[in-house]
Order: C-alpha cells, then sequence, then structure tokens
C-alpha cells in the first residue's frame, strides 16, 4: 500500500521528467543526489564516531587506558550483535561482498535495510575501538542509496548499476575527501566494466560528496609534504612491491581462515561475541596501536614520530633500553592487524578491510625502510615508503591498483611520489593476483561458485532463472504402456520426446519418436512391446537450480537438444531446450545492450 502511494506522487513528476528533461541530463541530476546524500551520510558517520571516541577515552585516567582500550570492543561488538539481532533480524551483510553480488548478479538492488543498517552497526563497532575501517559500510550505505533511488525512480537495470556505482564512488570519495579514488575504486572494485560514458556521473556524484564532506568535515585524514623522489631509490621500490605483494597474500588468506573459523557458531551466536571479544581484547590490551582504525598510528609515521608508537603500551618501559622495541611493536601491530580485524567480523562486529590494509601496509613499509636504513646499504625516506606501502598492500588485498596509486596521492598531497606509486602499486598487485586470483573482497563469492569475473555470458547466463525455461509440455508415458498405445501418444503429441515416468513420478528414461521409427511398422507386436523395452536413459539430467552455463555445456557435450529436468529425489519437472536457453539469452543481450 506504502509502496502504491509513492508511486501515485511521484507519477506526475516522471511523466513530467519525460516530457521536459533528456536522459543524459536526467541521469546528471540523479548522480549529484546521490553524491550529495552518500556524503552526507560519510560525514554523519565520521563526526558520530570521533565524538563517540574522544567521550570514551577523555573519561578515563591515563595510567587505566591500556585496561580500557581492551574493554570497550568488548561492548562495541556486544551492541552490534544486539541491534543485528532484534532490530535488522538477524540479516546484517558486512563488507562489499554482497554488493558486488548485488550488482553483477541480482540486477543491482541493494535491500533498503543497508540504507541504515551499516551506518549503525559500524558506528557502535567502530566508535567502541572495534579494529576495522568505516570505508566498506559507508561505500555499501552509498551504493544503497543509489540503488533504491533507482527503484523508486523506476530506471532500468542498467542505470540502476550506474547509480549504485554513483553511491559507492560517493561513499568512498567523502570518507577520504578524493574524488577520483571513489570513481576507480567503484570500476575496479564493485561495477567491475563500465561504458566510458558512465564516467562522467560517477565523476559528478564522487565530486559532490567530496564537497559535501569538505564542507561539513574539514581536513584530510593524513598529509605528506614532500616534492620529489631519488631515482636511486627505484630498486627499493621494486623490492618493496614484492614486499607488500606477500604481505597481501598473508592478509588475504588469515583473513578468510579467520572467517571460517567463526562459521562454526553459524548466525549470531553468543560464544562468538565472547570468544572474539577476549580475543580482541587480550591483543589491543597487549598492542593498543591496533584499537579501532589506527589511522592515528598512521599519521605518527607520516610525521616521523614512530617512536611514539610504544607510548600507553606495556612495553614502553622498556623503550630507552631496547632500539629493536620499537621494530618488534610493528611487526606484531602490522601481523595482528588483520587478525583483529577478523575477529571484530567475526564475532559480530561491522567493519571492512580497506581501513586495515592502510594500518598494516603504512607500518609495513616503515619496518621496511627501518631495516634498510639500519643495514647501511643506503638511506631512505622513510616516509615515502609509510606511503608506498600503503599504496601496495591496498593494491594487493583489493586488486585496485588503480584505486590505490590515487588514493594515496590525494589524501597524502604526495602527488610527487606518483611513479614511485605505480612501480609499488602495479608490481604489487600482479605478484597478489598470481598467488590470489581473488580479491578479499571476492574470494568467498568464489568459493560459493559465483564468479564475478567471469566474462559477459557468463553473467549473462547467470541473470536467467532456469525454472523460467521449464518446458512442462511434454506427454509422460508409463513403463507398463504398449506400443500400440505409444502410437496413439504419437498421434496427438506436438513433440517427438517422452519422459517415461514411474507411479512416484521418479523418471526412468525417455523414448525418442526417432529411435523407435522401425517398431512404429511392426503391428504384430503393438500388444506385446512394452515402453520399458524401448526407453533409453537420458543423456543427462539436470536440476532445476542448476546453472545455465553447466546445462549448455551438458547439451553440446552430449550433442543434446533438450535435457530433462528433475528434483534432488528423482522426480521429474520437466524438460529445458537448448534453443529456450539461446532465445531468452538474446532477449537478456538486447535489453542489457539498451542505453
Amino acid at each position: 500500500m506504502q509502496k502504491n502511494a509513492v508511486h501515485r506522487l511521484l507519477r506526475p513528476l516522471l511523466v513530467w521528467r519525460a516530457r521536459h528533461v533528456n536522459e543524459r541530463m536526467y541521469m546528471l541530476v540523479l548522480s549529484i543526489l546521490v553524491g550529495g546524500f552518500a556524503g552526507l551520510a560519510a560525514v554523519l558517520l565520521k563526526t558520530c564516531i570521533r565524538w563517540q571516541a574522544d567521550l570514551l577515552q577523555a573519561g578515563v585516567a591515563e595510567q587505566y587506558r591500556v585496561f580500557a582500550l581492551s574493554l570497550y570492543p568488548i561492548v562495541g561488538i556486544t551492541l552490534t550483535v544486539l541491534v543485528t539481532k532484534y532490530l535488522l533480524g538477524g540479516n546484517l551483510g558486512r563488507g562489499v561482498g554482497p554488493i558486488i553480488y548485488n550488482t553483477a548478479r541480482e540486477g543491482s538492488i541493494v535491500p533498503r535495510s543497508k540504507l541504515y543498517s551499516q551506518m549503525i552497526t559500524a558506528f557502535l563497532t567502530v566508535s567502541f575501538g572495534g579494529s576495522a575501517g568505516t570505508e566498506a559500510p559507508i561505500t555499501v550505505t552509498g551504493a544503497a542509496l543509489g540503488s533504491n533511488l533507482g527503484r523508486v525512480l523506476h530506471v532500468d537495470r542498467r542505470r540502476r548499476r550506474l547509480l549504485t556505482g554513483c553511491g559507492a564512488a560517493a561513499g568512498m570519495a567523502a570518507i577520504f575527501n578524493s574524488p577520483i579514488a571513489g570513481v576507480l575504486f567503484a570500476v575496479e572494485a564493485i561495477l567491475l566494466e563500465l561504458p566510458a560514458q558512465y564516467f562522467i556521473p560517477l565523476l559528478i556524484s564522487s565530486a559532490t560528496a567530496t564537497v559535501v564532506s569538505k564542507a561539513l568535515y574539514a581536513g584530510q585524514p593524513f598529509v605528506l609534504i614532500t616534492n620529489s623522489w631519488p631515482v636511486d631509490a627505484v630498486p627499493f621500490y621494486l623490492l618493496m612491491g614484492l614486499f607488500t605483494a606477500f604481505f597481501s597474500v598473508y592478509m588475504i588468506r588469515v583473513y578468510h581462515w579467520a572467517e571460517k573459523f567463526f562459521e562454526r557458531w553459524p548466525g549470531l551466536d553468543w560464544r562468538k561475541v565472547v570468544v572474539g571479544g577476549l580475543m580482541l581484547g587480550g591483543l589491543i590490551f597487549l598492542f593498543p596501536t591496533l584499537y579501532g582504525e589506527g589511522y592515528t598510528t598512521v599519521e605518527l609515521l607520516l610525521k616521523g614520530k614512530a617512536e611514539r608508537l610504544t607510548d600507553g603500551s606495556i612495553f614502553s618501559v622498556y623503550q630507552d633500553d631496547n632500539p629493536l622495541l620499537l621494530l618488534a611493536l610493528v611487526v606484531f601491530s602490522m601481523l595482528l592487524k588483520v587478525v583483529a580485524t577478523s575477529i571484530t567480523v567475526g564475532a559480530g562486529g561491522n567493519g571492512g578491510m580497506f581501513g586495515s590494509s592502510l594500518f598494516s601496509g603504512a607500518l609495513a613499509g616503515f619496518f621496511f625502510a627501518r631495516l634498510i636504513n639500519m643495514s647501511g646499504v643506503m638511506h631512505i625516506q622513510e616516509v615515502h615508503f609509510v606511503v608506498l606501502g600503503m599504496a601496495g598492500t591496498l593494491a594487493g588485498v583489493i586488486h585496485a591498483p588503480l584505486t590505490a596509486i590515487f588514493l594515496i596521492a590525494e589524501i597524502t598531497g604526495g602527488y610527487a611520489l606518483f611513479v614511485p606509486l605505480m612501480v609499488v602499486s602495479s608490481s604489487s598487485y600482479l605478484i597478489t593476483k598470481y598467488f590470489e586470483p581473488y580479491s578479499v573482497y571476492t574470494r568467498k563469492l568464489t568459493q560459493k561458485g559465483v564468479d564475478v569475473y567471469a566474462n559477459r555470458d557468463k553473467g549473462l547466463l547467470a541473470k536467467l532463472d532456469p525454472r523460467q525455461l521449464l518446458q512442462t509440455d511434454f506427454i509422460s508415458v508409463r513403463p507398463n504402456t504398449t506400443l500400440g498405445e505409444l502410437v496413439d501418444v504419437f498421434r496427438h503429441a506436438s513433440r517427438n520426446l517422452f519422459p517415461v515416468v514411474a507411479a512416484g513420478g521418479r523418471l526412468l528414461g525417455v523414448v525418442s519418436l526417432n529411435q523407435v521409427r522401425d517398431s512404429l511398422f511392426d503391428d504384430a507386436n503393438y500388444s506385446t512391446i512394452r515402453v520399458r523395452d524401448l526407453m533409453q536413459p537420458a543423456p543427462a539430467i539436470v536440476g532445476p537450480d542448476d546453472d545455465l552455463e553447466h546445462t549448455l555445456d551438458l547439451l553440446d557435450r552430449h550433442g543434446a537438444w533438450a535435457l530433462p529436468v528433475c528434483e534432488e529425489d528423482g522426480r521429474y519437472l520437466g524438460f529445458i531446450l537448448k534453443s529456450a536457453i539461446l532465445v531468452r539469452y538474446r532477449r537478456q543481450l538486447i535489453m542489457e545492450s539498451e542505453a
């Protein structure tokens, strides 16, 4: 009823728009709206998290700070689980992966609940110190804004997909005040393929979100002041790319191993909250740098104040006695950040790997540069490698090298390092992809049989519903039917293929008119020959939900034009025809090509 009321209210506006506003201008206007709303959402989330974090830390004495930081994340995860269970019906859908799936397989239809669910749960998780980033939740929120605006305004599938990408780009741009990186992230990680003309709406949406964010939440996340890079450091840039590549592989594999670990308790199980909360609290107690997003640590590294990383740590009393303590703290924080993020998400919190990749990459770059400088081989700028480590790790973990290059250049102001950024990001991406073909976002989808990088043919086939292609007008016969009765069936049938079905509905075989043509002239055996004597086993049997690409492969392999469709228990449902698949595929191709 409410949906019909909204439709009636919008109908005059939509009619007026169709008459007076051309399609190109209409999409530009919508991209501005999506960018504005996504920018406001990002500002709201960033502001609330900052206020809450300041409030929590202001009320704790310095000597108790490390204990408080260890307990806050448990509270945040518990609150997130309560909200997910009682306000969201237990369905949250964390991370960018579900949005990639919605875009690639479900016509860019993002659930309306993601308009608010990601914001609320990310605020509760991260503001209480959950060791994860807010980039994924705000990207999902932006995508949901674009998708649902498209649904309300009844735009077609292609334009709804574009608006979903506009929202994702705007969310990323607003978080970092980086419009170009926002566009590239949407193209590389969400949309995967896009016509060139649609870059303009993406840019406009991303720029709008950045303007809103800058106006309401001023300041760059990080600052790097540099004018040049030394040519003789190129070999070390290549080594940095190799180092971040293997580190990226480590992060992807650990994240998904931890995800499987928590899947032993399906749903919102309180055992996950207790076990995960205690594990996360213990990690933060030992290494306070793991608290929250960790961007304060990155800022210290960029300012050349790495020695302050031990502040507030239980190891700070040993700082002056052991010069290697800092490196040990950096290594453990670098390696354990992905563990902390995995625990945060696995225990029931909400957040993403984007910010964690930046944090870990910064530490990896600092560790690499400090080792080189301590070795005496050559003196290199440590802050440069902090930036390069961020770019290399991000490019490897999310498989988006262009996003990494432009994001790091934009958020640090390090455009003078553009060539080193290109060297490190591209080499890290290529090496990582060799060992891990799928990113941290798409690896789980692939394990479930959803290949979001499949070619367009596979993508179109995946959008077709096999049940809608089911043909049920084939006349079934019983195994005891005589040849004479079968001849009578042939006279009234429009098909030349007949399923042989038992009394319980189970498929026993098939009878083809072409196969029994010679027997039809044997009148003497009309009463003695039975269908069970004539039937042949089906060349292959497919299920009602089997992938159509697999079905086509079976049809080609057996040289068949039709295959029977049965339930798991063997109950016959109908036939699926190669011609029906190809006709529906052609219609889908025409729909996708209209623009």
